[in-house]
């Protein structure tokens, strides 16, 4: 029977760093041997990365929350079932850059909408699957939003006000402390070797554990 693999999220606001840290996660996970796959919300799959495009393009149309909310969940319904689930029923460990706090940073805490609407929908879509490690990436919005600007033009979250992504790293921390024991909390802010060097020892920690509950025979 193969044993079902490790979920891993990577979340934070913008410009804390995730791309260049999920790369970093990835190789330190497969120089220790893990076999994973590394996608990302919204999108992950064909479908979900044309609902992608729809939730960040720039039209003269204002797109309404709730209507967002549901082309999110819509993305990941299908992301889960073609990509996240079978990858963890084959043993595979997968990285995901955003998921469900995603959803409820962005969607309740910067749009304001009901946590109990999210709540709903996530085990509507997901069932029982929860990640099992969450590693958040922080750092002031000042600080996030001024390495947002220098990599081009800006995404039409991207184009919210200061106060949107504060309470989106409000409430991102908020999640972390009520779910304390899923949540690595990294300081962003610090030089990418200090940060890569907590993410090392997260990765350390994880690939222990699991190798201590599943030993090679």
């Amino acid at each position: 029977m193969t044993t079902r693999g490790l979920f891993i999220t990577v979340e934070g606001g913008e410009g804390v760093g995730k791309s260049t840290n999920i790369t970093f996660l990835e190789q330190h996970l497969r120089q220790r041997g893990v076999d994973l796959l590394v996608t990302r919300e919204p999108g992950g799959s064909k479908l979900g990365e044309a609902l992608r495009q729809l939730l960040l393009d720039i039209t003269d149309e204002a797109v309404d929350p709730m209507a967002e909310l549901l082309m999110m969940f819509a993305a990941r319904a299908q992301h889960i079932k073609t990509r996240i689930e079978p990858a963890l029923r084959a043993g595979r460990w997968v990285v995901c850059d955003r998921f469900t706090d995603a959803t409820y940073a962005y969607q309740c805490g910067g749009r304001g909408l009901a946590r109990d609407a999210v709540a709903t929908l996530e085990t509507l879509v997901q069932g029982q699957l929860r990640p099992d490690c969450t590693v958040l990436l922080d750092a002031p919005v000042s600080t996030g939003m001024a390495r947002a600007t220098k990599r081009g033009e800006l995404d039409r979250f991207e184009q919210e006000e200061m106060a949107f992504f504060e309470r989106v790293r409000a409430t991102y921390l908020d999640l972390a402390e009520r779910s304390s024991g899923r949540f690595r909390v990294i300081d962003a802010s610090q030089p990418l070797a200090a940060v890569q060097q907590q993410l090392g020892k997260v990765c350390n920690e994880l690939t222990n554990c699991w190798r201590v509950r599943h030993p090679l025979p």
